[in-house]
């Protein structure tokens, strides 16, 4: 669908979990002849990092082998998104791999850690603030570096920074505080380095998903369902309910949102916050 993706280099954060956002993105990207590096944290680890939020290394293995059958060039990574030093060695993994980095998209996050903000422990706000927002700056920041000693090629420019925010980027939700903080945070983020790195023609673009039933959804369904005295099926039917378009979101719609943005066709698009919610969200 998108030419000019051919031989791109992407980095995609948060990749490595079957029926993911990271996943679906990762897939739509190499149909378009990108060269990727699948990540993820690789293992578990208590219940700030358990088994239902996390990449393991053998599914991340997994993904990539099936990522294979549409592109052969397809790496997988472990790097906990918290730790600077681990961040920058996934971004020259890609580069030592695929010899440059065209494509960042800022996947990886913490959507798991909820419940009432008097509740919240500071190990609990610490984690999703680490992984949602100052790893998505860590890696902001090491592959704009690269980006910036690349040449730029016309009809496309010289990089592409794509962040997964959320509709709790622009909206609060109950329960899920240090979420929409982190999610807020981050398209200030991507405003601000859209400003910064513009003229170097690097765009750097948030999409916004509403909730969207992966693998952690089916966990968050589950969870908000509960809380609000209703079945998973009650919970699905009142959401679809307020959406204009009638129905959930699939991984797919934020994956061809993220995919444009990485095309020559978005070449004049920086600092936005791209709505992927139906109609569910409008501002």
């Amino acid at each position: 669908m998108y030419p000019d993706l051919e031989g791109k280099v992407a980095v995609v954060t948060g990749s490595g979990r079957h029926k993911g956002l990271g996943e679906a993105i990762a897939r739509k990207l190499a149909s378009d002849g990108v060269k990727l590096v699948i990540h993820d944290l690789g293992a578990a680890n208590g219940d700030l990092a358990p088994e239902h939020g996390v990449g393991a290394s053998d599914e991340m293995a997994e993904v990539a082998e099936g990522i294979r059958a549409i592109n052969p060039d397809v790496t997988a990574f472990q790097a906990d998104m918290r730790e600077e030093a681990q961040v920058e060695a996934l971004i020259a993994h890609a580069v030592k791999t695929y010899g440059k980095l065209d494509i960042l998209v800022n996947n990886a996050g913490v959507g798991y850690l909820f419940g009432p903000l008097v509740d919240a422990t500071q190990d609990m706000w610490d984690t999703v603030i680490n992984v949602n927002l100052r790893g998505g700056f860590f890696a902001m920041k090491h592959a704009i570096r690269q980006m910036q000693t690349q040449e730029i090629e016309p009809g496309w420019g010289r990089g592409r920074v794509v962040s997964v925010g959320s509709r709790g980027s622009k909206s609060g939700s109950a329960l899920t505080s240090s979420y929409i903080a982190s999610k807020h945070g981050l398209v200030g983020l991507t405003r601000s380095a859209a400003i910064e790195y513009g003229g170097e023609q690097i765009t750097v673009n948030a999409v916004c998903p509403n909730h969207v039933t992966t693998g952690l959804g089916s966990w968050q369904n589950e969870y908000m369902a509960e809380k609000r005295g209703q079945s998973v099926e009650d919970y699905l039917a009142s959401m679809r309910d307020r959406i204009p378009l009638g129905r959930v979101g699939e991984v797919e719609d934020t994956a061809n949102a993220c995919a444009f943005l990485c095309s020559g066709q978005a070449r004049y698009i920086t600092g936005e916050a791209m709505n992927v919610s139906g109609g569910e969200e409008m501002h």
